[in-house]
């Protein structure tokens, strides 16, 4: 397949972001920008988002009982914290 050269200006931030999310893809970062694309173009980065959103719009409540019960368990452990600082 041919391939065309491209020229972008971007932040060095997003720069140095690119270049770290295509190694960590194990991705030269052509071949990563041109995945980028090619999700966007098919709608992949939508659908995903989409569907992440439906899952915690059916499931918010369980997220919402697990960080009620940690919530719980710290206020026990300053509690115990507090009741042995009163008892040394």
């Amino acid at each position: 397949m041919a391939k065309t050269q491209l020229g972008a200006r971007v932040d060095d931030e997003i720069a140095e972001l690119a270049k770290a999310r295509a190694k960590d893809r194990g991705l030269p970062l052509g071949e990563y920008i041109a995945a980028l694309v090619r999700e966007d173009a098919d709608g992949l980065r939508q659908r995903g988002l989409d569907a992440a959103r439906r899952f915690l719009d059916e499931h918010q409540s369980v997220f919402d009982e697990a960080d009620e019960a940690d919530e719980a368990d710290e206020a026990e452990d300053a509690d115990r914290r507090v009741a042995g600082a009163h008892a040394a």
